[in-house]
C-alpha cells in the first residue's frame, strides 16, 4: 500500500516528504515498521508512521516528528477520538503496553492540526519530553542583532559567496570533523544515506554553502517541507567562524525562502537527553538571528 500511503500523505494537512515511504524506509534495516492506517467504510481516513520494539510503539523513532496524518476535509475532533480509541484497542489487543507519540509542530500544518493532542488528553497520555526549536516567523522577520548584521556585511566585504552547493562529500568531511573533536559524535546520516535521500527528495533536501577562493567555510543542509524552511544540519569550520560565514549564509537564507513564500524557518532543536539539557549558547546564538522557541513534543500512553 506504498502508493496509497504516500497519495494520502501528499494530501494531508499535517505530513512532511518525512513521512513518504521512501523517506521513511531508509533505514527500515534499524527500524520495525508498524506504521498504522485508519480506515472508515473502507476508505483511508489516517496515517500513523510507526515502529514497534518490544511491547512499545513508538510513532517514528527514525523520524524528528510524525504523529496521526488526517485529511483536509471531512476530519474533525470526533473523528480522531475514533480513530485513537481504535487504535488503542488494537495495540491492547495485540500486546502493546505503551504508545510513546510525537506529535508534528504546528508550524509544519498547512492547517491547523491539533486534534490528535486532543484524542491523547483523552486517553491520560503524560508529556515525557520537551525539546525546543528556535523559528523565524518570515511574515513579520525579527531583524539580526547588531553583532551579526556587522558579521554579515563584514564577510560579504569580504568576498564569501554563498548558494546552492553539491559538494556533499566536502561538506561531510567538515560537519564530521567538527561533531567527532566538539561532541566525540559523527552525524545522523552517514554521506551515503543523505546522497541517497537527497536523490530521492531533491526538491526537499538541499545543501548551502559558503565559500572563499574556493575553500568550504560553512554550510547548511536545509530540509524543505511547505510552510516550513528546516535546517538540518549546520556546520562552520575555525576559518568559516572567524570570517562570520555561517551568518552571512544564514543572512541569505533567511531572505531567499521568505522570498519563496515559505511561512518559517526553523534553525532546530538546541536540546540534547530528550529535551533535559538545553544548550545555552546554541539557543542564544539562533535568538540572535532573529529566532524564538517552539517545541517539540512527546507524549505516552500507557495501555
Amino acid at each position: 500500500m506504498a502508493a496509497q500511503w504516500n497519495d494520502f500523505a501528499r494530501s494531508s494537512r499535517n505530513a512532511t516528504f518525512l513521512h513518504q515511504r521512501g523517506y521513511m524506509d531508509y533505514h527500515s534495516d534499524r527500524f520495525t515498521d508498524c506504521s498504522l492506517l485508519a480506515l472508515r467504510d473502507s476508505k483511508l481516513c489516517a496515517l500513523l508512521p510507526a515502529c514497534v520494539d518490544g511491547d512499545t510503539l513508538y510513532s517514528h523513532r527514525g523520524l524528528t516528528y510524525g504523529g496521526w496524518l488526517v485529511p483536509l476535509k471531512h476530519f474533525d475532533a470526533t473523528v480522531m477520538i475514533e480513530v485513537m480509541d481504535a487504535a488503542v484497542a488494537w495495540m491492547r489487543a495485540h500486546g502493546l503496553k505503551h504508545l510513546v507519540y510525537k506529535s508534528v509542530p504546528h508550524i509544519y500544518h498547512r492547517y491547523p492540526c491539533e486534534e490528535d493532542l486532543y484524542a491523547l488528553f483523552r486517553h491520560h497520555a503524560a508529556l515525557t519530553e520537551v525539546n525546543i526549536s528556535t523559528t523565524i516567523d518570515l511574515t513579520c522577520p525579527l531583524p539580526l542583532d547588531r553583532g551579526n548584521k556587522s558579521g554579515a556585511n563584514a564577510a560579504r566585504k569580504a568576498g564569501i559567496i554563498v548558494g546552492p552547493s553539491e559538494d556533499w562529500q566536502g561538506y561531510w568531511h567538515l560537519l564530521s570533523s567538527l561533531l567527532d573533536e566538539r561532541y566525540s559524535t559523527r552525524p545522523v546520516h552517514t554521506l551515503d544515506e543523505m546522497r541517497l535521500l537527497q536523490g530521492r527528495f531533491p526538491n526537499n533536501i538541499v545543501l548551502h554553502t559558503a565559500t572563499l577562493d574556493g575553500e568550504m567555510l560553512a554550510g547548511v543542509v536545509m530540509y524543505l517541507s511547505q510552510p516550513v524552511a528546516h535546517c538540518q544540519y549546520i556546520g562552520a569550520s575555525p576559518a568559516g567562524k572567524d570570517s562570520k560565514a555561517l551568518t552571512l549564509l544564514f543572512d541569505h537564507l533567511i531572505s531567499e525562502y521568505k522570498a519563496q513564500g515559505y511561512r518559517y524557518f526553523d534553525f532546530g532543536i538546541s536540546n540534547e537527553d530528550h529535551g533535559r539539557y538545553l544548550n545555552e549558547g546554541l539557543v542564544r546564538q539562533k535568538s540572535r538571528l532573529g529566532g524564538r522557541g517552539i517545541v517539540y513534543n512527546a507524549y505516552q500512553i500507557d495501555l
